[in-house]
């Protein structure tokens, strides 16, 4: 079977550019003496029609197919196609009388190197899987993938042990999971042969499929285990493959593999035995994985994860890439107001991509720039009814990323015995409209960030030391995450892990029964952490407000605290 163009009446797609237009806003105080810049910009968004320029990714296949790459797209569908037929994964026949059929889709998308220049053009077929029907064709869906605490602590070890990074590529990974129910599928459009009644009974999953992921996650898991590895109870998206003196460590995403140790013949054995399973591709030492750079210089024991190419994509799709720096993620003691937008406002936010930027600022936040945690966090607040004066103040984060784009997590061997430290601070009182603390903490490892967090508290407290102690709960449950996902990679901890908290109160209460007439109404399980601390698991030590590193995370701090926290949260 091949390809073939589609014929006859084709809609013809939009073929305008649209421009959103930047609003006239009334301004916040700011740390820069420019903000009549950041007030006046006329423009902050620019949109092409996706597919309508060389090097977009369409939005279907009528635009791959009219846009000047179309050659490239014809390509990529035929190769799709060619490779899931290799691989079984459907039985072209006559839909049964009385079954359901689930609509098929083409996804299109540019595949790019570390430095954005383009490696391939990649078309996926995909079920359309919002048709199917619970507990008729699917069941469980949940598949798990590592979060981005685990990932960073891998790569400290490799920074501290010496260990190398290499990747491998699953191609068309969810085409392998082996499907339980009976589903058909129309056939994709460009590609049809027989009566209009033809359609596929899909015997391997598919993307787009509600249980595809699971199906594929249950497929992959059983190759693992058969070849010698274990699957983490800290973290189930990661494997470990222990014999004598070889460790390979093996964190999952989806179909994107990543092989870490000291041994190369351990990571060759392990890509020959999946490449009798699976079509793969080794891509050789890590470079760039899910979406960040990534640079190691064994030599010096370093490995620096960067998204600088993200950020600048980031700019340029919100037209803020002209704009001029500034030196704080928000403008300090910054406090935005969540009363609903006059009927002006709203008429006039409606053309803003609020929760398109602030969506995208959270991946960065997530995964590469504690430093702006607080402030995704804080904005995200406001993503259901936005105002003026809120987009303002994602300029202004938008601003202080261009300054700082170049900024990357570096984390070096270290020899020191603890392994780790964690922060812990709260802002009693910081939200005006609720009366709620912001809490936050950092783990830090190998000099740098590896856990963060910032999170408004799901209560009131009525005290700074009853906010401070809730924090430092938080942080204990990610100390003894971290404790327990250290032991697994074989590094056993014997001594406490040090908690530094800039409340003396909230450390008494951490240690003893103190202060109770304060702390009664507490509920019980926020006393998990005074065990914790007896059994000898975390050591709360005071730490002046000066020096505490999780004060960016709790509130909208002036320059001089962004200056003092960056370096230590380990970017550079």
């Amino acid at each position: 079977m091949h390809l073939s163009q589609r014929t006859g009446r084709v809609r013809k797609p939009p073929g305008q550019w649209w421009k959103l237009k930047q609003p006239d806003l009334a301004g916040n105080d700011s740390d820069s003496d420019d903000e009549a810049a950041l007030l006046a910009d006329s423009e902050f968004c620019e949109v092409e029609f996706a597919g309508a320029v060389s090097g977009a990714d369409p939005r279907s296949y009528r635009l791959a197919m009219k846009s000047p790459d179309s050659d490239c797209w014809t390509e990529a569908c035929n190769t799709e196609i060619f490779n899931l037929e290799a691989n079984g994964t459907w039985e072209l026949m006559e839909l049964p009388p009385g079954k359901k059929v689930v609509n098929s889709g083409w996804v299109f998308k540019v595949k790019r190197l570390a430095d954005g220049s383009i490696e391939r053009y990649r078309a996926r077929l995909v079920a359309k899987g919002y048709s199917q029907r619970p507990g008729f064709d699917f069941t469980e869906v949940f598949a798990p993938t590592f979060c981005p605490a685990s990932l960073r602590l891998i790569i400290t070890l490799a920074a501290r042990e010496g260990y190398k990074m290499r990747s491998v590529d699953i191609s068309s990974a969810f085409t392998y999971g082996e499907l339980e129910e009976e589903i058909y599928m129309r056939q994709p459009e460009g590609y049809h042969i027989g009566s209009p009644n033809m359609v596929f009974r899909l015997r391997k999953s598919l993307y787009g499929l509600k249980q595809a992921a699971r199906q594929w996650n249950k497929k992959l898991r059983s190759v693992l285990e058969g070849i010698g590895y274990s699957r983490l109870r800290s973290d189930s998206s990661i494997y470990i493959y222990s014999k004598g003196d070889i460790k390979v460590i093996v964190p999952i995403f989806i179909d994107d593999i990543t092989l870490v140790s000291k041994s190369d013949a351990a990571m060759t054995s392990a890509v020959t035995e999946l490449s009798k399973h699976f079509k793969l591709r080794d891509l050789g030492s890590t470079t760039l994985l899910l979406g960040i750079q990534v640079k190691q210089d064994r030599s010096h024991r370093t490995i620096s994860l960067s998204q600088e190419h993200y950020i600048k994509e980031l700019l340029e799709r919100f037209n803020m890439d002209d704009a001029n720096p500034l030196s704080t993620p928000l403008a300090p003691g910054s406090e935005l107001s969540d009363i609903i937008p006059s009927l002006e406002e709203q008429a006039e936010m409606k053309s803003v991509p609020y929760l398109n930027a602030v969506g995208a600022l959270q991946y960065l936040a997530t995964m590469t720039r504690p430093d702006i945690a607080y402030a995704v966090s804080y904005l995200g607040r406001f993503n259901s009814n936005p105002a003026p004066a809120h987009w303002l103040a994602v300029k202004h984060l938008f601003r202080y990323l261009i300054g700082t784009m170049h900024y990357k997590l570096v984390y070096r061997a270290s020899d020191s015995e603890e392994l780790f430290t964690t922060y812990s601070d709260a802002s009693h009182g910081a939200c005006k409209a609720t009366g709620r603390a912001t809490g936050g903490y950092v783990t830090l490892v190998s000099g740098a960030a590896v856990g963060w967090s910032s999170k408004r508290q799901p209560f009131v407290t009525l005290s700074s030391t009853e906010a401070e102690f809730v924090a430092a709960v938080e942080a204990g449950k990610e100390i003894k995450w971290t404790r327990n996902i250290l032991t697994e990679f074989g590094f056993p901890l014997t001594l406490p892990s040090t908690l530094f908290v800039d409340n003396k109160s909230g450390i008494s209460v951490a240690k003893n029964p103190e202060h109770h007439g304060r702390m009664k109404h507490l509920d019980l399980r926020f006393y998990w952490l005074r065990e914790a601390v007896e059994e000898g698991l975390i050591d709360p030590l005071y730490v002046s407000t000066h020096e505490q590193v999780a004060d960016i995370l709790t509130k909208a701090v002036a320059k001089k605290v962004v200056e003092f926290a960056v370096p230590l949260l380990g970017l550079e």
